[in-house]
């Protein structure tokens, strides 16, 4: 990433993601948010293999997937309470983050951690709804239907808020992601909102 991507993408304090649907991977485009509120410049395209034993998911430029931005990927295979390890575009590794399996059995609750500024801990903030979304996922063949539960993601530092990623009610998976601490590496912003998707089941 060039100094000058960087200071686009760390300028940048609401994030638009969409999903793209395909049939056997999971994708994912990260915009700038227009005057408008409308999806902007497209800072970022990442892509899941469903099924994976072991999640790696790397982000890009674009969707040719020539440059890449960062990464995540999981330490351990099949471990639900697995850290993932995230780096940047040439494998350094530049945060973490994890699940809180325990906590999550109620409402999903992940950590972030960034050198330097510690760990934020996020989590649903409507309880109700984490249930709903629990009892969906229990419906043969739900996951496959065109309707996405929303769902509203509050992440702090102590009890300062740092981020939030609400994601959108409807038939199609978009997500708005605001950011509220200048500190934090939009990296590791967009890397923990494309897994509370692409992970939220595992």
């Amino acid at each position: 990433m060039s100094s000058l991507d960087a200071e686009l993408l760390q300028a940048q304090n609401r994030l638009l993601i969409r999903q793209r649907i395909r049939l056997m991977v999971n994708q994912y485009e990260v915009h700038a948010e227009n005057p408008d509120g409308g999806e902007g410049e497209l800072l970022a395209f990442a892509q899941q293999k469903r099924l994976a034993f072991k999640e790696q998911v790397t982000l890009y430029a674009d969707d040719s997937k020539t440059r890449p931005l960062l990464g995540f990927k999981a330490r351990k295979r099949i471990d639900l309470a697995s850290a993932y390890d995230i780096t940047d575009a040439n494998g350094q590794p530049i945060g973490v983050f994890r699940k809180d399996f325990k906590k999550s059995l109620i409402a999903s609750t992940w950590h972030l951690e960034q050198p330097g500024l510690g760990v934020t801990t996020g989590s649903e903030r409507n309880k109700f709804v984490a249930v709903l979304r629990r009892v969906w996922d229990f419906i043969p063949y739900a996951e496959n239907l065109p309707f996405a539960w929303p769902y509203h993601f509050d992440f702090y530092a102590g009890d300062q808020l740092v981020f939030s990623v609400e994601k959108k009610f409807g038939f199609r998976d978009r997500y708005v992601v605001d950011i509220k601490d200048p500190r934090l590496d939009r990296r590791l912003v967009m890397a923990q909102a494309v897994a509370l998707d692409a992970l939220q089941s595992r």
